[in-house]
């Protein structure tokens, strides 16, 4: 038996039990790294049923942005991290295969979209099914939690 590796497993898991989490992130609702493929799934949240990715957390979008293009960069960006994928994210419960896109940003990442609608994470959600900043005017624009159905929450 590999002890290293039998030591590694058990702090992953007192970890896990602690309400932490295994995978690396620069802030609790924008990872750096996916641990996971890429998705997204419709949940219940106070403004109705709303888009989460696969963790959990809330996704916003912003009015500012036209259809399939990010206008969100710098301070924007730092307190509405883009929701970055490497490919085209999958479809889960509640949420429609043929909405689910991707748009590429100045910097080439790709930026998961739904409905045309540009994909955000809000900074101040610190855990999965936190809504923050739902109907709020910032940089230009509102950021509203979207629906099932590709529309913005109002």
């Amino acid at each position: 038996m590999n002890t290293k590796r039998t030591l590694l497993t058990l702090s992953a898991v007192a970890l896990l039990l602690a309400g932490g989490a295994v995978f690396a992130h620069a802030t609790p609702a924008a990872p750096t790294t996916p641990a996971v493929a890429a998705s997204l799934a419709v949940g219940k949240s106070n403004f109705g049923p709303i888009l989460y990715d696969g963790r959990g957390f809330a996704l916003y979008g912003f009015t500012r942005d036209p259809a399939k293009r990010a206008t969100c960069y710098g301070a924007c960006a730092k307190a509405w991290p883009p929701y970055i994928v490497k490919a085209r994210p999958t479809a889960g419960k509640g949420t429609r295969a043929a909405l689910i896109g991707v748009a590429r940003r100045t910097d080439g990442k790709l930026q998961a979209t739904y409905a045309g609608q540009p994909l955000y994470y809000y900074v101040g959600d610190n855990a999965p099914g936190v809504v923050l900043c739902q109907n709020v005017k910032e940089f230009g624009g509102l950021w509203l939690v979207v629906r099932g159905s590709g529309v913005l929450v109002r």
